[in-house]
């Protein structure tokens, strides 16, 4: 009598990030490291011998890797890599919706992603409801012309984590599909499809890639869907360069220790923070200060690399800070392992007024951190340097 071996163990993260997808070649002789197919085209004479490869179309065999290892990563029947985490969030809403179609999203979303909604989508007869995840009444915003359902976990850059699960449970039961946008949690800290998010959004430029050196966005969900993102993708354009692809695919593979590294230096700084008096608020799901700390405790597996802080000093405070720093680097953008600080009234925010930043949580003054890898003792030995050069010019 034998015994059943049952089904395999899952694979964690670690493992994912470095054979996911099942690309890797085991043939005596294959390189360790898949090579770079950097070609335009390939050969192919008539449908006998397979599909027709063109970079354009994503299917060059970068392409195909690194997505092949997204969806392993998330968990997803597919997904596909694009030229950036814009072209991935314009080709989902585009695959979901068709004219007179209605979309419910967040109040609290990245600002482009804000502008598609609120000006671009609109122009193809796709409108949206926005709804304040605090106050509002998501049921009340759905129509009979509602097909997607858009958030963020966590949100950018105020750090909310707002239980999806609920919002998920909602949708579903009007046929309706959940886009998020978990950039910020990246797969370590959130598997969002295992919550029951149809389309998992990545602005791969983050921490999927990791080193501030690609532009990219990623789409997982269903075959189906995925399979429509790349339809799209072959008619406007933002496929994914094969270069750019082998290097996403080298950043993934050191996601997970990145991550690791991400959490526990996003709650050193964070609690540094807060305990500074020339700091009115310190934004971070790991302090049992932050209103949401209790579902990110069960929703997340780790808390990130981004902390939000608001200067007492206002928006002239955070410009002193930010000039006054010497190991972190005023720059946009975030999830690299170098330590990048912003504002976003600059930058991914400009194009909301003040008032519009304001009633979301971001008033002038607020700074965005995202925490690299490096030590956190020397991180905020800058950080404590920068405060003080900032109060005491605002005291001359």
């Amino acid at each position: 009598m034998t015994e059943s071996r049952g089904a395999p163990r899952p694979l964690g993260p670690g493992t994912l990030g470095v054979h996911g997808g099942g690309t890797d070649e085991k043939a005596p002789g294959s390189p360790v490291v898949p090579p770079i197919s950097q070609s335009a085209t390939f050969h192919w004479a008539d449908p006998r011998d397979g599909e027709l490869l063109y970079t354009r179309y994503g299917n060059n065999p970068n392409q195909i890797a690194v997505a092949h290892k997204v969806a392993a990563l998330e968990g997803t029947e597919a997904a596909v890599a694009l030229a950036s985490g814009m072209a991935a969030t314009a080709m989902t809403l585009l695959a979901l919706t068709d004219s007179g179609d209605h979309v419910v999203a967040s109040t609290q979303l990245y600002g482009a992603t804000q502008g598609l909604l609120r000006s671009e989508l609109p122009r193809r007869g796709v409108s949206a409801t926005f709804v304040d995840p605090d106050e509002g009444d998501w049921e009340a915003a759905f129509t009979p012309n509602t097909r997607v359902l858009y958030i963020e976990v966590p949100t950018n850059p105020t750090l909310r984590v707002f239980d999806p699960r609920p919002l998920v449970e909602l949708a579903h039961a009007r046929g309706v599909e959940v886009a998020c946008d978990a950039t910020f949690a990246s797969p370590v800290n959130l598997r969002a499809a295992a919550v029951g998010i149809d389309a998992v959004i990545h602005s791969a430029t983050k921490y999927l890639g990791g080193h501030a050196d690609l532009i990219a966005g990623v789409v997982a969900g269903s075959r189906e869907l995925v399979d429509e993102v790349i339809r799209l993708m072959r008619l406007y354009g933002p496929s994914l360069d094969p270069n750019t692809a082998w290097l996403l695919d080298r950043g993934i593979r050191t996601l997970e220790v990145r991550m690791l590294r991400h959490n526990e230096n996003g709650l050193a700084v964070a609690k540094f923070f807060e305990s500074h008096p020339a700091v009115q608020r310190v934004v971070y799901p790991g302090l049992a200060s932050h209103p949401d700390h209790q579902v990110a405790t069960h929703l997340l597996a780790g808390f990130g690399g981004m902390v939000g802080v608001v200067l007492e000093g206002g928006g002239p405070a955070a410009d002193r800070f930010l000039s006054a720093l010497g190991l972190a680097l005023p720059a946009p953008s975030l999830g690299g392992v170098q330590t990048l600080v912003s504002q976003p009234r600059y930058t991914s925010h400009a194009g909301l007024t003040r008032e519009q930043r304001d009633a979301q949580g971001i008033p002038d003054g607020f700074v965005r951190i995202s925490v690299g890898i490096e030590n956190a003792e020397d991180l905020v030995a800058d950080f404590e340097q920068a405060l003080a050069a900032a109060t005491t010019k605002a005291n001359t």
